[in-house]
This record gives C-alpha cells, sequence and structure tokens, in this order.
C-alpha cells in the first residue's frame, strides 16, 4: 500500500507527541564526546538509540572502533524483496555546551519558546536521529526500501573512527542511496539539499624571537617581541579587501542564490556598521572561496602584563577549503606562505592539528529527483534549493569513497537560526515536522523507482 501525502502528514500528526519525547529523552542525555568524564553518558546514548530502533523491528548493534573508540548504532530493517536499499545516518554525540549562563534555559533540559525547542542537541543531530526513526514508525509495515540505520558516536569530535567501522562493516552499510541529515535547510519554510560543503584544515603556528622574555625598556626598539612578529605574520594572510592571500588555494563559482543584506546581518550576528570582507557573492565567499581566521592566540594577558619583550606566541589558524582544492593542497600552500612570510627572522613551528576534505556532490539523477519530488511536497508546493555549507563535514567524503555507486543525499533539521554548537541551539518545531513528512515521502517515492 502506498500511503499518500496526506495520509502521511496525519500519520506524522498522530505520531509526533511520542516522537517528541523520544527527543527529549535523547537530549537530557549529555552525549559529550568531547569530555572524557562524559564517556559514560556517549555510551548510554548508544544504548538509548539502539533501544528505539529495536523497537521498531530493526536487527540492531552497537559497534566501535577498536576497544575504547565510541559507541556508533548500525540497525538493519529488511525491504520487500529485490526492494532498494537506504542507508541513513546522523550522530548522537553532542558538541559541549560551555558556559551555562549563556543559556536562556539549562542546556540539557530541552524548553520550548516561541515554537523551537531549546536544548543541546536538540538539532544537532538527535533531530536527525528521531527523523530516521520517524520514517520506520511513520511507515510501518508499509516500508518500501530496505533501512540499514548509522548513528556515529564521535561526529563532534571529528569521527576519527569512522574509516576503520565503514571498512569493518562495508557490505552491511552497503545501500543504494544514502541520507545524510547533518546539515539544514535554506530557510524557514524553504527545503534544500546541500550539495557542496569546504573542507577544513587547522593549524597551529608558533613564533620565536627570544630565548627568554626580557626587560623592554632595555631591548625595545632594537629586538622584535614575538607578539610584533606574530601579528606581522597574521597580517599577511589576508589583502586589504579581506581575500585570503595565500596562493595557490582553489576558489570557484556558486550556485545563483541571493543572499539578502539584511539577513545575512541578522543571521551573522555582525554588528550594524562592520563592512564584509573578501570579493564576489555573498554566497561564493561563504561556500566556494577559501576562507581563512585566527581562532585561538596564545599570549599574556591583558590584565598584570609586565614591561617584558614576550619571547613566544602561538594562533590557531582555521582555512575553510574550496570544493575541488584537497586537503594536501591547501595545507602545502599555507605553510609555503607562513614560511616566506615570517619577519625578521624569527623562529616559525607550525603544527598541522587536523584535515577535512572538501566535497562537491552531482546531484543528479533518480535519487535526487525523488528527494526532491518529496520536499516540495513536504513544503507545500516549495521546491528544494541546492546550497552550499560553509562549514564542513569530512566525513561526507568517507561515505564517497566508500561507496562510489550510491547516490548521497545530504539533508537534515536545521535552519539559519538554529545555532548549532553554540549556546541556545534550537529546533524549529514546525520546520521539523515537515523533515518527517519530507523523509517518509522520500522513502516511499525510492521504493516506487525500485
Amino acid at each position: 500500500m502506498t500511503l499518500t501525502s496526506d495520509d502521511v502528514r496525519a500519520r506524522v500528526a498522530t505520531l509526533l507527541p511520542g516522537l517528541r519525547s523520544d527527543l527529549e529523552a535523547l537530549v537530557r542525555i549529555q552525549s559529550v564526546s568531547a569530555d572524557p568524564a562524559r564517556s559514560a553518558e556517549v555510551e548510554r546514548s548508544a544504548e538509548a538509540v539502539a533501544a528505539l530502533f529495536a523497537a521498531e523491528g530493526c536487527e540492531v548493534e552497537i559497534v566501535r572502533d577498536g576497544e575504547h573508540g565510541a559507541p556508533a548504532v548500525i540497525a538493519h530493517r529488511a525491504g520487500p524483496a529485490g526492494a532498494p536499499t537506504v542507508l541513513l545516518y546522523a550522530h548522537h554525540d553532542v558538541q559541549p555546551e560551555n558556559d551555562h549562563a549563556e543559556w536562556s534555559s539549562p542546556p540539557f533540559e530541552p524548553t520550548e519558546r516561541d515554537g523551537r525547542l531549546f536544548a543541546r542537541g536538540a538539532a544537532d543531530d538527535k533531530a536527525g536521529v528521531v527523523a530516521h526513526l520517524a520514517a520506520l514508525r511513520i511507515l510501518g509495515d508499509e516500508l518500501p526500501v530496505g533501512v540499514t540505520v548509522f548513528v556515529e558516536g564521535e561526529e563532534e569530535v571529528g569521527s576519527e573512527g569512522l574509516p576503520a567501522l565503514l571498512a569493518a562493516h562495508r557490505e552491511r552499510l552497503r545501500a543504494d542511496v544514502i541520507v545524510i541529515a547533518d546539515s539544514g535547510n535554506w530557510d524557514i519554510g524553504v527545503p534544500a539539499l546541500t550539495t557542496s560543503l569546504r573542507g577544513l584544515v587547522r593549524v597551529d603556528v608558533e613564533v620565536r624571537t627570544l630565548r627568554h622574555a626580557v626587560h623592554s625598556g632595555m631591548w625595545g626598539g632594537l629586538v622584535p617581541d614575538a607578539l610584533m612578529a606574530l601579528t606581522r605574520l597574521l597580517a599577511s594572510l589576508h589583502d586589504d579587501a579581506g581575500e585570503v592571500a595565500v596562493a595557490g588555494l582553489h576558489a570557484g563559482p556558486a550556485a545563483d542564490v541571493e543572499y539578502p543584506e539584511e539577513r545575512l546581518r541578522a543571521e551573522s550576528g555582525a554588528t550594524a556598521d562592520v563592512h564584509w570582507i573578501g570579493t564576489g557573492s555573498a554566497v561564493e565567499r561563504l561556500w566556494t572561496k577559501p576562507s581563512l581566521s585566527i581562532t585561538g592566540l596564545d599570549a599574556p594577558q591583558v590584565a598584570g602584563a609586565s614591561n617584558t619583550l614576550v619571547p613566544s606566541a602561538r594562533a590557531r589558524l582555521s582555512l575553510r577549503i574550496a570544493p575541488g582544492d584537497t586537503a594536501e593542497n591547501a595545507t602545502a600552500r599555507l605553510l609555503e606562505h607562513l614560511q616566506a612570510h615570517v619577519p625578521w627572522g624569527a623562529t616559525l613551528a607550525t603544527t598541522v592539528v587536523d584535515a577535512g576534505e572538501p566535497t562537491a556532490i552531482d546531484a543528479t539523477g533518480p535519487a535526487y529527483d525523488a528527494a526532491r519530488a518529496a520536499f516540495a511536497e513536504a513544503w507545500d508546493g516549495t521546491a528544494p534549493i541546492d546550497m552550499g555549507v560553509g562549514g564542513s563535514i569530512p566525513f561526507i567524503a568517507e561515505f564517497l569513497a566508500t561507496f562510489p555507486e550510491a547516490s548521497v543525499l545530504v539533508t537534515g533539521v536545521e535552519d539559519p537560526d538554529t545555532r548549532a554548537h553554540g549556546a541556545d541551539e534550537g529546533l524549529h518545531l514546525a520546520e521539523f515536522e515537515r523533515v518527517l513528512v519530507a523523509e517518509a515521502l522520500l522513502l516511499q517515492r525510492l521504493g516506487q523507482q525500485g
């Protein structure tokens, strides 16, 4: 039996209270993978996810990379003979909540305000887990495809064990279509498929000019202090327009999508008078050109600073790589630039912290047609746009490399005001309901395609 969109909406409305209860129960588990003190919570989260999918008739196993790897959940439910298999990905670990004082309500106590559910992980990505759960619950015995669910437990700390898990369980995870629920939509009321993501290279840079601190009055004016040298080096990374000045990095065109000025300023949190940096359209600068930010600085604090020349100073650089580039190339070009621009003979030390590849998806073919049709149906006739993401989800490249024959659909539950990773992370509940409708309709359409 094929459900109509009205049938699906009716089932979603009936099941939504229970699904929200399941989401809130997951959110209360403090599965912060970056905090070793909460490793037991990450384990508890995996067990809770496994129990939810087992209750939907899935064969379930908790797996990990090695003895101490983070727990991931693999669940499988067979479809009709000859039906395609769809792999549904999400992650159950969350970011640290940081300063509780910055939250309007306790970060692990889901709280509804103005149509949003606020809590750490309410959107990123426990709502993604529940969206997959909902698809099975909505379709029930009418499930027209085989479904494998893969819920990772260390996405927020870089998915270090993911390549090994994909290799170890390749046949169990093999699918015709992969749906990754870890991105978002263009706006409230406007769905999207994510078709490009920037990669990431993080590098720690240390500059040293002295073996030890010395008196600034006795030696200032002759000996450069390390902060002077470091700031001069950091300033060389951008030109006067704010373009990244590192030679040899790739940049490309972006989709013809308008990002209005007032929306940019509201969503970015930029102050009223700040000028945008870089050149090209807003979406090119955000999606398909490199960006370079200084995200950390080690130097003496202003309070209590003494009149001494600082012998060494350190910064962390975060380089976002445009689709079409590689982490290897970007790393090499950045290190070359730093070495060529370190001033006054200062000693330069660099450490590559981590790197992840950019992604570009050719979003054409039957699976993408099915997704676009399902999204338009769920959003009352509003067709999804193909959008880029300036951030990085390096594991998508792992899926593309491991399963090159599969169609990979990247979507999710977030919207421009979700504030994932920040204080007051929130899930827009009306959009979440549309996501649930869309995923069930998508599985139906994939089953019809055969």
